[in-house]
């Protein structure tokens, strides 16, 4: 089918699937789930090996949504402050219609999507927690969906971002999917043997870890239905698909990677919990098939958003990542020397821990220092002596005092409010 429409600002689709590390994905060597639609994506476009995020969700999500580090800008668990400039705004002003659905968990009320940049939303979690998964509570453009029996979370945001997608085909939009699944409480999917249309949801514990596998399966579905839409309507030529995790995998499901037992680390510093897989394809722009092992991490998205649009960053703000556009495109630019992550789920200073890494190498704020490539469980810390990463070592420290020094001074003003 002929794209509807042609344009320099092409549409974006940016899904962040919840609690899914990089070992659940077929294409970066995992060996336990069924991921069809995501690896055909890394099969005809741009499959990242080395991107970063934060080890739980809400820190993530202000980093993604924000394009600054979790220093510049977090308040604590289940917030993002209202005074930050998001992707959303961004593209809003450039002319883009923006949605959200899926996940919220970043407080605010009714208005909040709005008040961050989205004209349309469908959301779990914006002011009522009840079940996210069979017969759930969803809330939509300012009203409560009413529970339809038999109903599935996950079917409702993307039927919704769907229909989004169809009423806009003819002009640039961004839809921004961050996901329910795979998030626990384990629960069967509609895919599932042992599917309940009337079950009311876990909504305490984790349910039954055996269903993990049922989550990612559907997931990847979600991802499928969403690349049918785009080819349906004749726009994958026009569009960006950007699909990422916010964090590692739920710390007791044990999975396969690459021919080794793989346990997820979500909530921690360790590779486990902060490594997510990274997925680009744009048909008809990326090289099909591309594998990168140039680091990447969330700061980074809100840069390449903009870019992908067309647009520039304004200047008043200090945006901490780059745009990935070059390195999607295999173009050549600066290389990014490390990353860096500042992280405190509950925003209390005796609660902190500060990394930052390379490929190899990585530094902990308290002077801690592994070599992840050989040590990625961090069991062995190199030592002071060792002279082969001396140069690592004191860089990374570089960055570390900087970083604090803004951390100090955002006590003392705003640094990046809209």
């Amino acid at each position: 089918m002929t794209a509807a429409w042609s344009s320099d600002q092409p549409n974006i689709v940016l899904i962040m699937a919840d609690d899914m590390g990089y070992e659940c994905v077929r294409a970066n060597g995992g060996e336990t789930y069924h991921t069809p639609h995501l690896d055909q994506l890394a099969a005809t476009g741009v499959r990242f090996e080395h991107c970063y995020s934060q080890p739980i969700c809400t820190p993530s999500r202000v980093q993604l949504m924000t394009g600054h580090y979790n220093h510049r800008n977090y308040v604590k668990f289940g917030v993002l402050d209202p005074d930050q400039t998001t992707f959303a705004h961004l593209l809003k002003d450039a002319g883009y219609a923006t949605c959200v659905a899926g996940k919220w968990q970043l407080d605010g009320g009714f208005n909040a999507p709005q008040h961050f940049g989205f004209d349309e939303y469908c959301l779990w979690q914006l002011t009522i927690r009840k079940s996210r998964y069979p017969n759930p509570t969803i809330e939509q453009n300012g009203r409560v969906l009413p529970v339809v029996e038999g109903s599935y979370g996950p079917d409702i945001v993307t039927d919704f971002l769907l229909d989004f997608i169809d009423r806009h085909q003819n002009s640039p939009f961004l839809a921004y999917y961050p996901m329910i699944l795979p998030h626990w409480p384990f629960e069967p999917t509609p895919d599932s043997a042992d599917w309940d249309p009337q079950a009311e949801g876990v909504l305490k514990g984790v349910g039954q870890k055996k269903y993990f596998p049922d989550m990612v399966t559907y997931t990847d579905k979600m991802v499928g239905k969403l690349v049918a839409k785009l080819n349906q309507l004749g726009l994958r030529e026009n569009t960006l698909i950007l699909f990422t995790g916010d964090n590692g995998t739920y710390n007791k499901v044990e999975s396969n990677l690459n021919g080794q037992a793989y346990m997820g680390g979500k909530g921690t510093m360790l590779d486990n919990g902060t490594h997510v897989p990274m997925i680009a394809n744009w048909t008809g722009h990326l090289p099909e098939g591309r594998v990168t092992s140039k680091l990447v991490d969330f700061s980074d998205v809100l840069p390449t958003l903009v870019d992908v649009a067309g647009d520039k960053l304004p200047l008043d703000h200090p945006w901490d990542g780059q745009s990935l556009l070059p390195e999607m495109m295999n173009q050549a630019q600066p290389e990014r020397p490390w990353v860096y992550c500042w992280y405190t789920r509950n925003a209390k200073a005796n609660e902190l821990q500060v990394a930052v890494r390379d490929q190899e190498c990585k530094l902990y704020q308290d002077g801690r220092f592994y070599n992840v490539k050989k040590d990625p469980w961090e069991k062995t810390p190199v030592t002071k002596h060792d002279t082969a990463s001396a140069n690592a070592r004191a860089a990374f420290q570089k960055v570390i005092e900087e970083k604090r020094l803004q951390w100090a001074f955002r006590n003392w003003g705003d640094a990046g409010g809209r």
